[in-house]
């Protein structure tokens, strides 16, 4: 008895509950939704940061017990080890990923991007393992990759997983994978600036203040967290400049175009390695292991990150011959590892393979120069030029190197330098960045449609047709003039499948054609009909003597002269955009808004015509 009587108090708190978050999607589907997105940043920020720092400590806990302090320090390994070290963890990857299905082993920035663009932002939990596990033993076995790609991927598809489980708008979504890419990126570089410049120049493509605001917060709270844990320490020594800038302008020109050229040779061997990566990931593996093991045994400097061996061409550490060694053998493996589907990131090996040419240019510029700055300032500018040139993200790379090395006297030089580069790249090799490369590869265009960054910020909840009525078969005359006297705008006719079968027996003249055909005569889809009111009532006030007295099917309306329109359902969770690409497919006229959890039970939420997109700003 006592849970006969709780039961109507928990269904009523239920339907609460229900219809706060119903009204926080609504909210949620406006482009101008920032205090909700603010709540998400926070929740998104959090969740994106915890799970970086657990990622990050898994790999360096191992290399502090084998280096100590400098986790980076394979250098210090026998060279037998050296090989077999990269070696075993590549074998061990491809292993344990030959049981995994080939959509899951997508991992890295370019996975984030092309499930926004092209999966309504909804990341799969499984590929977030496989970055996660896969992510650890690459790294903490020296594999010639990033931890940067690895985090952004983990920290927007946390994000995406809160966003899928409480079944949030898609265009929600889209801010909510930046914000976790955001938060990413600032707990595993400590840059909190950088994290949200890259998650509005390269995740969003677009800068807008309800975006802005969310993704800094998570940024933030990304960074906060990886410091509580990790520290302030910085990644790289102190440089100074010592030199004449302005008298070094041609050089830095100059070594612009070293750089597009560099960065263009890593991006070609990248791609021409992605679109041979059809052999089974067991055999891929196996090539890089050996590639990198054999590479190591010669140039240990290209194994892990390679912090200390930037530090070290910084400090002037490092002979001539040598940094270019590891600038060609670096950005080989990278490029082959990478290219054949190696689980990490790019944007840490760009900041070596740049920092390492920057020294190369900076013994030239000295010995042109006699009051050239040092090698080590030139390191820096290298660092900035190469990721901004690889990843098409000048600014990001700008504020990344300024945080990093906390010396606004790198911008001036860092500005020219980023954009020679950049425009090199795109000019003359043709080149928009490497992961809009990619994603043409696999045959994805992340900028063949005008609008759609624009259309992605809006709900379709914000814009449709809440005046309606739904109605069943079978339609009675008394049933018609009840809801032109409601002045509802729309009349949803709703079928079963008895109720089909029936109105088709009951329409001689369609009783010949297929099922499929008739549904498409009279604007049939998934068991529903719809039809305008104002129709209904210009037909009662002028024809009412013709009309039955009984049943009215819609195939009874379409011979009386009333349009049904062309249908097709839409998620309620779906954005502007996609609900302008299921009319361009389907060719409707008019789309019927279903609540997602819902839809076996036909639950509709609205209306949505084609004027309505062409007309919403005008486009």
């Amino acid at each position: 008895m006592a849970n006969r009587m709780e039961w109507p108090h928990n269904s009523n708190r239920n339907r609460r509950i229900s219809s706060f978050i119903d009204r926080f999607r609504d909210k949620l589907s406006h482009h101008d939704a920032l205090p909700q997105m603010v709540i998400l940043g926070v929740l998104s920020g959090l969740a994106a940061a915890l799970l970086i720092v657990a990622f990050r400590w898994l790999i360096e806990t191992p290399l502090a017990l084998a280096f100590g302090a400098n986790v980076d320090d394979f250098e210090s390994l026998p060279p037998l080890l050296r090989f077999a070290v990269p070696f075993a963890g590549a074998l061990l990857l491809g292993a344990a990923l030959s049981f995994v299905q080939r959509q899951y082993q997508s991992v890295s920035v370019s996975h984030v991007l092309e499930q926004l663009h092209n999966n309504r932002g909804r990341l799969p939990a499984m590929n977030i393992a496989v970055q996660f596990f896969g992510g650890i033993v690459a790294l903490a076995s020296g594999q010639s990759v990033g931890k940067e790609g690895p985090g952004i991927h983990l920290g927007a598809g946390v994000a995406s997983q809160l966003g899928q489980y409480f079944k949030l708008p898609d265009n929600a979504m889209r801010t909510l994978v930046a914000c976790g890419a955001a938060a990413g990126i600032a707990a595993s570089f400590n840059t909190p600036m950088a994290g949200v410049v890259f998650a509005m120049e390269v995740i969003l493509m677009e800068y807008t203040i309800t975006g802005f605001i969310p993704v800094i917060l998570a940024s933030v709270l990304g960074a906060t967290i990886n410091q509580l844990v990790f520290g302030t320490e910085l990644s790289f020594v102190a440089v100074n400049n010592q030199g004449s800038l302005v008298s070094e302008l041609p050089f830095m020109v100059a070594s612009g175009f070293a750089f597009a050229l560099t960065a263009a040779a890593f991006i070609k061997l990248h791609l021409y390695c992605l679109q041979r990566n059809s052999r089974p990931i067991w055999q891929r593996y196996l090539l890089i292991g050996v590639l990198t093991g054999t590479a190591a045994i010669y140039v240990p400097q290209i194994l892990g990150t390679g912090y200390d061996t930037l530090n070290q061409a910084i400090s002037n550490s490092l002979e001539l011959r040598l940094l270019f060694i590891i600038v060609i053998a670096k950005l080989i493996v990278t490029a082959v590892a990478t290219g054949l589907g190696m689980v990490g990131g790019i944007i840490g090996p760009t900041l070596m393979i740049g920092g390492c040419l920057g020294a190369i240019m900076g013994w030239v510029g000295n010995s042109l120069v006699s009051t050239a700055s040092e090698p080590g300032f030139y390191v820096v500018l290298g660092m900035v030029a190469m990721m901004g040139a690889v990843l098409n993200a000048p600014l990001a790379a700008l504020i990344a190197i300024l945080e990093l090395s906390h010396n606004p006297g790198i911008l001036f030089p860092a500005m020219l330098l980023v954009v020679v580069a950049c425009v090199g790249v795109q000019t003359i090799f043709s080149y928009r960045g490497i992961f809009a490369e990619q994603l043409n590869v696999k045959g994805h265009d992340l900028h063949a449609e005008t609008g759609k960054g624009f259309l992605s910020r809006v709900g379709v909840r914000s814009v449709m047709n809440r005046s309606f009525h739904v109605v069943s078969f079978p339609l009675s005359m008394d049933v018609i003039r009840q809801q032109v006297a409601s002045e509802s705008i729309w009349l949803v006719i709703k079928l079963d499948a008895n109720g089909i079968e029936e109105a088709s027996e009951s329409n001689k003249t369609c009783s010949d054609e297929n099922q499929s055909d008739i549904r498409r005569q009279v604007g049939l889809c998934n068991n529903f009909a719809l039809v305008a009111t104002a129709d209904l009532a210009r037909l009662l006030d002028s024809e009412q003597h013709q009309l039955p007295d009984e049943i009215l099917s819609p195939y009874v309306l379409d011979e009386l002269g009333i349009k049904l329109f062309d249908l097709a359902l839409i998620d309620s969770l779906a954005s502007l955009h996609n609900a302008g690409a299921v009319m361009r497919d389907s060719s409707a006229e008019v789309l019927i808004v279903v609540e997602t959890h819902y839809i076996a039970e036909s639950r509709i939420l609205g209306i949505i015509t084609r004027a309505t997109l062409e007309n919403y700003y005008g486009l």
